[in-house]
């Protein structure tokens, strides 16, 4: 047998290389499936992956990123634009360093994205132990800070002999391509394995061609899901993540409207329809539409696609399990496909609408039920100008600012954001001209997201502006990738809306009965002299990008002009009301609420909540 002598870093890298995958979007040709690693190095990697790395530089970039929840968010977004086709690995030293990527996996691992997280680990040997940065577990010394990705990764393994490589690597290529597994792998390496050799078989290396796997559909499933749509009048579709993962956007696109269905979205699905769609009915639940929404309460037959069907989906199980709606749940994972004691149809999005196609013919929903889906949006896009609309406040609402941005905007520039008030207003009021203009990290929300995942987004779509929209609490946890896309030449433009604090928690926090406390500024342990007014567009420009603060709406549109014309990232800061929202769509969210309380308004807020909560199913 043929071999090769490699160490295990070596081995890795050069195994990576040479992963491919043949799918609709590569036109039948195969492509590599890893465009590169993000690298912070320290002692645990730098000598073993850092010289890997090295040796393949010229066919494998590396890319150094500032801080390393921040490059692993960068890699997120870059495998989610790329509908998870596409993707990055991640390294680095045992310690601090393999800890802040633990946020980042927990992103991935909730919105199904894949990415490779390969942290340096301590002596395999131990001989040297105790090392710098190791946490030593008295009643157990096999442990290191990288079990912490166990709980948040698909497929975790510590690799303690070189050879352990030839059974892993296959299994960390089947879960980060399965579509139903798919999400973060870690392979944690100690450092002194990292440099280890080995006589590899050549066979190993040899170029890999792989296909995204679209399951087949049970007939029993599929005859159940046809009866009951031909018994319905008012069905309803939920678009998920599922539907661009499964490129089935134009498909659903044919299907709504040849069976006369409207389609609303949940955050990672929306943009599955083009927002002028005639059945496109827009974001639902918690952060959707009043269109969406009030057609949910009145739908007899919903069918959610792709969809994990979280809280925010749902309204806290309140939205459409009361009545005799039915919930038809089509999704390529068993797991999601029972949630809500659904009727399931397991398949892959695609092939699941292709099927109903062929065997519903020229089935259609009740007339009256489309004439009530132009109503609701058209009511809706009256609210959509109202809130939009320039009113020349002295501090504008968000809605205001995501106006100026889509006026300003061309219509496959993307959009990226992920925590906070803004998502929200986002999911009603943006408008989809193309299938991945909208990338919402919306599954964990994790606030300093943003500029990491607008720095991916923008090297998956280099022919594409990418806003970054973010609030300036967001923006303060971290920013520092925003020097990042300076340094890489990756231009992106960041608005930040400056609320003077954390106003969508104080709205929250106001809503269920209690003052306001520890989230504006102005409500925070500080001196007399209050928090600091921050200058971010000198921030920015301290980091190397170009940036200018604006005080209107007006002034705000002339400035994106500005950026969209400028050579490197640009950033526009602007002040904005914090107590002003868009409506929430009729809409419930369950927020515990304290059960006795000195407060009498949270008493009145608790006797409320009850009232809520009496409409979920138990």
């Amino acid at each position: 047998m043929k071999t090769i002598r490699l160490t295990a870093a070596q081995a890795l890298i050069k195994y990576l290389q040479q992963q491919y995958l043949i799918s609709e979007t590569t036109d039948g040709q195969p492509e590599a499936i890893f465009t590169g690693a993000f690298a912070i190095f320290g002692h645990g990697n730098v000598a073993g992956i850092g010289e890997a790395l090295y040796q393949e530089r010229n066919t494998f970039p590396t890319y150094r990123a500032h801080n390393e929840q921040g490059m692993a968010h960068a890699a997120i977004a870059f495998a989610k634009q790329h509908n998870r086709r596409k993707m990055m690995m991640c390294t680095t030293s045992i310690g601090p360093g393999a800890t802040n990527m633990v946020t980042a996996a927990g992103l991935a691992h909730v919105n199904r994205l894949p990415i490779l997280f390969v942290p340096g680990d301590t002596f395999a040997n131990r001989v040297p132990d105790p090392v710098l940065q190791q946490v030593e577990c008295f009643s157990d010394p096999t442990i290191s800070v990288n079990d912490c990705f166990k709980p948040v990764s698909r497929y975790f393994d510590r690799i303690n002999r070189p050879e352990q490589l030839i059974n892993s690597l296959p299994v960390v290529m089947q879960t980060l391509l399965d579509p139903v597994n798919c999400g973060p792998v870690t392979l944690a390496i100690p450092q002194d394995v990292q440099t280890m050799a080995f006589d590899y078989p050549a066979k190993m290396f040899e170029k890999r061609i792989h296909r995204i796997r679209r399951p087949g559909i049970e007939n029993s499933e599929l005859e159940q899901v046809i009866a009951l749509l031909r018994k319905s009048s008012k069905p309803l579709i939920i678009a998920g993540g599922g539907v661009h993962y499964s490129l089935a956007t134009e498909t659903l696109a044919q299907f709504a409207d040849a069976h006369k269905i409207p389609v609303a979205e949940t955050q990672a699905g929306k943009g599955s329809l083009n927002w002028q769609h005639p059945y496109a009915v827009g974001g639902i639940g918690v952060t959707g539409s009043k269109s969406a929404n009030s057609l949910a309460r009145q739908a007899d037959l919903i069918i959610a696609i792709g969809s994990r069907l979280q809280d925010f989906t749902t309204e806290s199980r309140t939205l459409f399990e009361g009545g005799n709606t039915k919930l038809v749940q089509i999704n390529v994972g068993q797991f999601d496909a029972n949630k809500h004691d659904a009727i399931p149809l397991q398949a892959d999005a695609k092939i699941a609408l292709q099927h109903l196609t062929s065997n519903l013919s020229d089935w259609q929903s009740s007339p009256a039920w489309g004439e009530e889906v132009n109503s609701v949006n058209e009511q809706w896009r009256e609210v959509y100008q109202q809130v939009t609309a320039d009113t020349d406040a002295k501090l504008p609402s968000d809605a205001q600012v995501l106006g100026a941005v889509k006026r300003q905007s061309d219509p496959r520039d993307v959009v990226v954001c992920a925590a906070g008030g803004l998502p929200g207003d986002l999911h009603k009021l943006w408008r989809c001209d193309d299938n991945k203009s909208y990338h919402v990290e919306y599954g964990f929300s994790c606030m300093g997201y943003e500029i990491a995942g607008g720095l991916g987004v923008k090297m998956a779509s280099p022919d594409r502006d990418v806003f970054v929209v973010v609030g300036d609490g967001s923006y303060m946890m971290m920013n520092s990738e925003l020097a990042t896309s300076v340094m890489m030449g990756q231009k992106i433009i960041v608005i930040v809306l400056d609320n003077r604090g954390y106003g969508c928690i104080n709205r929250l926090q106001m809503a269920t009965g209690n003052e306001p406390f520890n989230n504006l500024l102005e409500d925070c342990h500080s001196i007399d002299q209050g928090a600091p007014k921050l200058d971010f567009a000198a921030h920015a420009i301290a980091m190397g990008a170009q940036a200018e603060s604006v005080s209107s709406i007006a002034a705000l549109e002339q400035a994106i002009q500005r950026a969209k014309q400028a050579e490197r990232s640009y950033l526009i800061a602007i002040d904005t009301d914090p107590y002003v929202t868009t409506c929430n769509g009729n809409s419930w969210w369950d927020v515990a609420i304290p059960e006795v309380s000195v407060s009498e308004k949270v008493n009145l807020a608790q006797q409320s909540y009850q009232q809520n909560k009496n409409k979920q199913p138990y």
